[in-house]
């Protein structure tokens, strides 16, 4: 008999129409069709998704829970989304709040690399972690690289490439990671912290191999990767290829018919990453404290078979938000902040030293 994943969606609907919407997603996410022609016993039993729970939430809103038949997957990351979310991302008024992952996706997917205790150990870390981002798009190598260096200076645990910078012609990879590789190899030497550099994957699964490999050849043990943009198979793929690599994913695209919580607390989570960047509150991007908070716990819960992913909240956070932030979070997070530690232009150095102190030493 077949494991079932276990789907939780938030429904609007009538309460006259809840029922049959229910059957609908449980057959749209499984076999897309009518069922009264299916007469065959292994796909009446093993894969029709069933429905296992309606709530009433009130206001117009339910709660419907499906199991779903784990094999429908093939155990590829694609797959998973497409037989857990698919068709049912485009109808109106569902969206997809959790999952219960059974034993055997667990294990075929595998979840973080080195998770939580192995992204603090790269940078000889005891707590808390910072980290920002290399901007602004349309920068050259050279200056990226001096950039980089100017913050390692200061002890920064993780500097990444801004996910807007790519392969560019006036910033192409090749020229821009050994670049700032040796920038940051060359402050770890002055500071005796061990910064690390993540650059940006893009393209396809061909290129990223190659991005890879090069990264690899310099001394980088760690890249930043978008799911939503390179595909859910490709971050799978890479990730196994890759099983000494630390794996940070980037949040671009991942609006949606999937709640925050499940996308960054579990799912990137199961997929592989090491250390999920979220919308914060507070920031730009406007998230519910609460929201933030599930996000971080999901990332971090005793999940058998998966290391603790380490919850990143960044967009739009400023260094007087250090000790607000790491009250709210605890010391398992690593804090983001990119564009306002950067406007201290030349006094960068302090700033991100400043910035450093204020995470060790709350």
């Amino acid at each position: 008999m077949s494991t079932r994943i276990k789907t939780v969606y938030r429904v609007k609907a009538e309460a006259s129409t809840i029922e049959a919407r229910a059957r609908g997603i449980s057959v749209e996410q499984s076999v897309e069709m009518p069922l009264e022609p299916i007469d065959d016993p292994f796909v009446i039993n093993e894969i029709i998704g069933k429905v296992e729970e309606i709530k009433d939430l009130g206001l117009g809103e339910y709660e419907v829970r499906c199991a779903l038949a784990s094999i429908t997957t093939g155990y590829d990351g694609g797959q998973l989304i497409n037989m857990i979310l698919g068709n049912t991302s485009l109808q109106d008024g569902i969206s997809l709040v959790d999952a219960e992952f059974p034993a055997d996706i667990v294990e075929a997917f595998g979840g973080p690399n080195i998770g939580l205790e192995g992204v603090r150990a790269r940078v000889n870390a005891k707590g808390a972690l910072s980290a920002t981002a290399l901007k602004p798009q349309g920068t050259p190598p050279a200056t990226l690289a001096r950039l980089a260096y100017d913050i390692a200076l200061g002890g920064i645990d993780y500097i990444k490439d801004d996910h807007g910078i790519a392969d560019q012609t006036y910033c192409p990879f090749e020229a821009r990671v050994p670049m700032i590789a040796e920038a940051v190899q060359k402050a770890g030497q002055k500071t005796g912290i061990p910064t690390q550099y993540l650059p940006s994957l893009n393209g396809n699964l061909d290129k990223m191999r190659k991005q890879l490999a090069l990264a690899r050849s310099v001394g980088i043990e760690g890249v930043l990767i978008a799911p939503m943009l390179c595909g859910f198979s490709t971050f799978q793929t890479l990730k196994k290829e890759n099983p000494d690599f630390l794996f940070m994913t980037h949040p671009s695209m991942a609006g949606g018919p999937m709640a925050a919580e499940f996308f960054f607390g579990k799912l990137m989570r199961l997929l592989g990453s090491d250390a999920s960047v979220f919308c914060n509150y507070g920031g730009r991007f406007g998230y519910a404290p609460e929201r933030c908070r599930q996000i971080s716990d999901w990332c971090l819960q005793d999940a058998p078979g998966l290391k603790p992913c380490v919850p990143v909240p960044a967009g739009g956070m400023e260094l007087k938000r250090v000790p607000e932030l790491l009250d709210f979070f605890g010391r398992d997070v690593m804090l983001l902040i990119g564009g306002s530690l950067l406007a201290a232009k030349e006094n960068i150095t302090k700033e991100a030293e400043a910035f450093c102190n204020a995470v060790r030493n709350r």
